[in-house]
């Protein structure tokens, strides 16, 4: 049914609980795993003057930012590997976490997005806003969210 599905990760604890439930479905399908993570653009410090020595540049950012990114993949490819699925890992860098997870769907022309949910509802979900609604709403995939019913321990 799926032949290659893209799981999302933030490096939470809930995103890690996500992502071993996403490798289980990929090969309870025999899909390929795309596992992504999104990381913030770089910022240049508005607020100053003249920007601090110990201020990182753009490149020491990008390449901390992938070393992070590297991190938070390693154990979807890990698992991915030990079920015998095809798997690549890939860092991307956007300021909107929704849209680019949209647009790697699509331009790796993935079948599913296999996303988790951090449960907030009511205010919080509206205050904070949500990775996952945005991605559903900017979408033409499939979506499956995931929702743990407990917290997974940290």
């Amino acid at each position: 049914m799926y032949r290659k599905i893209l799981i999302t990760t933030d490096g939470s604890s809930v995103s890690k609980a996500t992502a071993c439930a996403g490798v289980k479905f990929a090969q309870q399908m025999g899909a390929e795993v795309l596992a992504l993570y999104v990381a913030p653009e770089y910022q240049y410090p508005v607020y100053v003057e003249i920007i601090p020595p110990t201020y990182p540049s753009e490149e020491e950012y990008l390449v901390q930012m992938q070393k992070v990114g590297g991190e938070h993949l390693r154990s979807i490819l890990d698992a991915a590997g030990k079920c015998g699925l095809q798997h690549s890992g890939m860092v991307a860098f956007a300021d909107s976490a929704a849209q680019k997870i949209v647009d790697v769907a699509d331009e790796q022309d993935c079948d599913l997005i296999f996303m988790g949910s951090h449960g907030r509802s009511g205010w919080g979900q509206i205050l904070l806003g949500s990775v996952t609604n945005k991605v559903l709403s900017h979408t033409q995939k499939p979506v499956l969210v995931h929702r743990l019913i407990k917290e997974p321990a940290a």
